[in-house]
């Protein structure tokens, strides 16, 4: 996440629309102000003392109330003019009082909402607050002696009326002063939190669409494995019948048509492949395009009778008790194999090809071997390896790919099977008659 830390965090200046909402809560505030003091006049009752002239009451009240108008703007430089004002206008026994006050709350409550140094905001606040509080003592001090003899008359509680009318301005200003601290702190918070939560969704959408480019990515190169494996296959078997027909066409005419007809097939069956791929790739629904367990590796001796078309000596052997594969296991043991075949006929020079599927306790393995020359042979960085990698990586198989010993060439693929998956059955023989090409020896 790119959330800045939170003491480092400064919250945004306001925007065109805030700083227009101030000028109209400033001038508002500054027309009932004055509204205050015309009605303070009309009853007469002046709280602190004589008033100066009218003059300088305008002058007070206007200077206590219109710089609301820059609060979020200049925060600080407000609060400080705000609370100057409001001292300046009780010391000279300025009459509107009640405005003045929520002039001071406003202030004190932008700087703690909107303040960009933290440390400074909080110093300054409690500054105030302390001065304003030291200015109430000593305004105690100064009127105490002031109030008339009968001022008090009517009191009967258990506590000095003198002492209980301090009491009650010191636990105003407490609870005043406290909610204006309290809520510009928790204004503040609720900005930060609200800029980390639109960082961490500008995040998550990051994020989100480069899953979504990688996933493009992958379903690229899945159609291009898939592509691959189609069409070199049968383009392979395409070209190495269509050589045969060209050597024999003129000597034997049986062979050559024999030959077309299984270049005709092999096409068919590329496009057959072709369609039921690209069908998957568009079907939305997973029910739809998973095809039936286990059908991919049924089709691997239609590979093996296109080899023995092309005119290797194929042989398939299938051993262990077969079981029901998951799909996307199935159709890596097909791809993986149809790779395999399509190399030995497209780089081997081979002759004799020998494919086993052997259905072992927890895994199930292909075997593919020749009798052809080692050298020429797809290297590490070859399209067709990577892609028989890739598939048995993602199953958590292993795989190897080089020559044997005794000549020719081997890919074994290894995939490892549920726990709950049957038992090896017993070991049956090659479908073919012909006996396995090159080494025969067989590993579990």
């Amino acid at each position: 996440m790119t959330v800045a830390p939170r003491d480092e965090w400064r919250r945004p200046g306001p925007t065109a629309q805030q700083r227009r909402n101030d000028l109209w809560l400033g001038l508002g505030m500054t027309v009932l102000a004055l509204v205050s003091l015309t009605l303070a006049h009309s009853t007469g009752a002046f709280l602190l003392g004589s008033p100066p002239s009218g003059a300088e009451q305008l002058f007070w009240t206007v200077a206590v109330t219109v710089p609301l108008i820059w609060r979020r703007r200049w925060p600080v430089t407000t609060l400080l003019v705000v609370s100057v004002g409001f001292i300046a206008a009780q010391a000279r026994s300025a009459p509107e009082t009640q405005f003045s006050s929520w002039a001071l709350f406003c202030a004190l409550y932008t700087v703690g909402a909107w303040g960009q140094d933290r440390r400074l905001a909080r110093r300054l606040r409690i500054g105030v607050i302390a001065t304003m509080f030291a200015w109430l003592g000593i305004y105690y001090a100064i009127t105490i002696d002031q109030i008339p003899p009968g001022a008090f008359d009517g009191a009967a509680g258990p506590v000095p009326p003198v002492l209980a009318a301090m009491v009650t301005g010191v636990l105003l200003n407490v609870l005043v002063f406290g909610f204006a601290y309290f809520f510009g702190e928790t204004a503040w918070v609720a900005a930060r939190r609200e800029h980390e939560l639109r960082t961490q969704a500008e995040d998550l959408r990051r994020s989100q669409t480069e899953s979504r480019e990688r996933a493009v990515l992958g379903e690229r190169v899945r159609i291009a494995r898939e592509l691959h494996d189609v069409v070199a296959h049968h383009v392979s078997v395409m070209g190495v019948q269509a050589s045969a027909c060209r050597r024999v066409f003129d000597r034997d005419p049986a062979k050559a048509r024999t030959a077309l007809t299984a270049i005709e097939q092999s096409a068919r069956t590329a496009v057959d492949e072709l369609r039921r791929m690209l069908g998957v790739l568009r079907t939305t629904g997973a029910a739809d395009a998973a095809p039936p367990a286990g059908g991919d590796v049924d089709r691997i001796g239609e590979l093996v009778e296109r080899a023995r078309a092309a005119g290797l000596t194929a042989t398939l052997g299938v051993y262990g008790g077969p079981v029901v594969l998951p799909e996307s296991v199935s159709q890596a043991l097909y791809r993986v194999t149809q790779e395999a075949v399509t190399n030995t006929l497209k780089h081997a020079g081979a002759d004799l090809l020998d494919v086993r599927v052997r259905y072992l306790a927890r895994e199930v393995e292909v075997d593919v071997t020749d009798n052809g020359r080692a050298g020429g042979r797809v290297d590490a960085v070859g399209l067709g390896l990577i892609g028989m990698r890739e598939r048995v990586t993602a199953h958590d198989g292993d795989l190897e790919v080089g020559p044997r010993a005794g000549g020719g060439w081997r890919v074994r693929a290894r995939f490892p099977l549920a726990a709950a998956d049957p038992p090896v059955g017993t070991q049956r023989e090659p479908h073919d008659e012909h006996q396995p090409a090159g080494d025969t020896e067989v590993t579990a």
